[in-house]
């Protein structure tokens, strides 16, 4: 008798094989990894008897492909690991112990801490074998936030948005002073780490991108749109992944209370260079398209640009400087090109200097055919022409 599974459950166990495929296997095309890991989810389902034991073979298979890749990790010269530094002092939050700062938000801090043997994390970070639980806590104070940022609803985002490339919420707690302190595991790099050292090996872009994807599609399966994808929200485990999505902040959620009405959107999302043309001319009905603008122009950085942005607002962060850069560098679009600016509200209350469309060859110089068409899918005016999130697994760079 087969166990007694729901399709979500069942869909979170084919991920998680996956995921440690990637690691294990990073040469293997994206295609053959998701279906590799549907065969191998699909025949550990039909040979287990109850949950107990579907979940024991599948937590066996990811443990034996996570210690191959482990080996391989550290047999590859790409890869150069940073030891993990334990704090011995600091302050304590809730049940977690050393907490010193790591790095700060708008309106947070987070901490890096340690948690006591049997945490009931599951370690994610490299040589966790050797550690303590390390974990990161987003300590926030609600009352004192703006919207659209809220903390309160980012917990309950994250927890509708569990995946195995989402990073994962472990549990939200209130301190003194109305503070209210989120706890992920500790991830040691981001995605904005590793391309300010330099252009990624083609094999470690595929298996970032793809992951990149797969949890966007997700999350906007979901019906959330995050309004803040860049490489500084895309932690990893390891400088060769796997990803995790973070900063779920001033996510939307059209059946969450405290987003804003659907066509009433705030504008001020996203992060400078990251932002969709749509949202410079009054667009306040965008949807998950703003996701794929912004994931396009990480994968611009992923697979030619490494530091440097692919459009510029500025030392300011300036909207008039972000439109002038991203038309001089697609071309200064009409109603032919850009049809959905008739109905954007501030459409037609400039004029723009006539800027011809740059060749994409020397937009991303020396990039391979098929990761400049990836980009181009994602990169686009008309945001409904945009790349689906679900669309990842057609695109010839991921073959």
């Amino acid at each position: 008798m087969s166990p007694n599974l729901t399709f979500l459950e069942r869909f979170e166990s084919v991920s998680k094989v996956q995921a440690a495929l990637v690691l294990a296997h990073p040469d293997l095309p994206a295609s053959h990894i998701q279906s590799k890991a549907t065969d191998v989810e699909q025949a550990i389902f039909d040979g287990s008897e109850h949950v107990q034991d579907y979940q024991s073979r599948i937590d066996s298979v990811v443990g034996d492909l996570s210690s191959s890749s482990s080996v391989r990790e550290q047999a590859n010269d790409l890869i150069e690991e940073a030891p993990l530094v334990l704090s011995t002092s600091g302050v304590t939050i809730g049940r977690y112990t050393n907490a010193t700062h790591h790095n700060d938000g708008l309106f947070s801090e987070v901490y890096k801490a340690t948690a006591g043997d049997n945490c009931g994390i599951t370690p994610k970070t490299q040589g966790h074998q050797y550690h303590p639980c390390l974990v990161a806590l987003k300590v926030t104070n609600p009352s004192a936030t703006e919207p659209p940022h809220d903390s309160v609803r980012e917990v309950r985002l994250l927890e509708k948005a569990r995946h195995p490339f989402v990073v994962e919420l472990v549990e939200s707690f209130s301190q003194a002073g109305g503070r209210l302190v989120l706890a992920f595991p500790f991830m040691p790099y981001t995605l904005d780490d590793q391309l300010r050292k330099g252009k990624l090996h083609p094999t470690h872009q595929k298996a970032i991108l793809s992951q990149l994807l797969q949890g966007l599609e997700h999350i906007h399966d979901c019906g959330i749109i995050h309004r803040d994808v860049k490489p500084s929200n895309i932690l990893l485990r390891s400088p060769a992944g796997p990803i995790y999505i973070s900063d779920f902040g001033i996510a939307w959620s059209a059946d969450d209370p405290s987003s804003e009405p659907a066509r009433e959107k705030i504008m001020d999302v996203g992060t400078t260079s990251y932002r969709p043309p749509e949202l410079m001319f009054g667009n306040q009905w965008y949807d998950t398209s703003l996701d794929m603008w912004a994931a396009g122009c990480v994968a611009a950085q992923v697979v030619s640009l490494g530091p440097r942005t692919l459009f510029d607002s500025g030392d300011l962060g300036s909207d008039l400087a972000l439109i002038k850069s991203i038309f001089s560098t697609l071309g200064t679009p009409n109603l032919d090109i850009w049809p959905e600016a008739k109905t954007l509200p501030d459409w037609g209350k400039m004029a723009f200097v006539q800027y011809p469309p740059k060749a994409w060859t020397n937009i991303l110089p020396g990039t391979p055919s098929i990761a400049i068409e990836l980009v181009q899918r994602m990169i686009v005016y008309e945001s409904g022409n945009r790349l689906k999130a679900d669309e990842w697994r057609k695109q010839s760079f991921f073959e």
